[in-house]
């Protein structure tokens, strides 16, 4: 398989493996759906981490040859499942975290930008939406995220140059969250994931669903969405818990992992 899902504790990993550089086709997206599935329906998994089995490369996007050979509507097909997947990581209420030690370049970025966070290795690599330089453009969903997260005269420039940017530029830019070490990013990821998984678990899918949802609606309605969500948290055990262990000047002990 070229995407599989396992734990590690209370953490979900989804990695991406297949050689020589995690190019992708139909099959590694269908294959990439079936593991949010998976991490998505398993509960002893409380966040998730998507990682690359290969430390040169994350995922250098497209299989440009695959392309070449397929008509518009194999193409299209292909990307009809990779939007069905990658949209689908927002809607579970868990955190994903892309761990990205190597080349993300197109699609591959893509697949980063759709996580709810990116951490990176310090190191010399590239991450970039180059699709422009084929005559393309990024079609897995980077013309629509890439602008939420870093503004849209940015994203744009980046696009319509397809300028690669080193893990220090991305960074800065803020497309990466956190940069480390190379040594550390496994284990700094794992232990902000640990720390996620250990937590109010219920809470911080409401979170997640507040800014995934509420950012595509007005003010008014996002802070409807944000009253609703606060109310049922009211009622739950996580939060009970927090606000007790609060008066009891102690330390919370949320959820049923680990």
């Amino acid at each position: 398989m070229a995407v599989s899902y396992d734990r590690e504790g209370v953490v979900g990993y989804i990695t991406l493996d297949r050689p020589p550089a995690n190019s992708y086709d139909y099959e590694f997206m269908r294959e990439l759906g079936e593991a949010v599935r998976a991490a998505e329906e398993d509960a002893g998994a409380g966040a998730v981490v998507l990682r690359s089995a290969n430390e040169r490369f994350f995922s250098a996007g497209a299989d440009v040859k695959a392309f070449a050979a397929s008509t518009t509507e194999e193409n299209m097909r292909m990307i009809r499942e990779a939007h069905r997947n990658l949209a689908r990581i927002a809607e579970v209420p868990k955190v994903f975290i892309a761990q990205i030690s190597g080349t993300a370049l197109g699609g591959g970025l893509e697949i980063a930008l759709a996580c709810d966070l990116r951490f990176g290795a310090e190191g010399e690599y590239y991450l970039g939406l180059p699709e422009v330089t084929l005559g393309l453009l990024p079609g897995n969903g980077g013309t629509q995220r890439l602008p939420r997260l870093i503004g849209r005269s940015r994203a744009l420039d980046l696009m319509v140059t397809g300028r690669r940017l080193s893990p220090a530029e991305a960074h800065e830019l803020g497309i990466l969250d956190r940069l480390f070490p190379a040594g550390e990013l496994e284990e700094r990821t794992r232990q902000y994931a640990e720390g996620l998984a250990r937590g109010a678990s219920e809470a911080i899918g409401k979170i997640k669903r507040a800014v995934h949802e509420g950012i595509e609606r007005s003010l008014e309605e996002g802070l409807a969405l944000e009253r609703e969500l606060i109310e049922g948290l009211f009622e739950s055990p996580d939060a009970q818990e927090g606000i007790r262990a609060f008066t009891e000047k102690r330390r919370p002990e949320f959820g049923r992992r680990g």
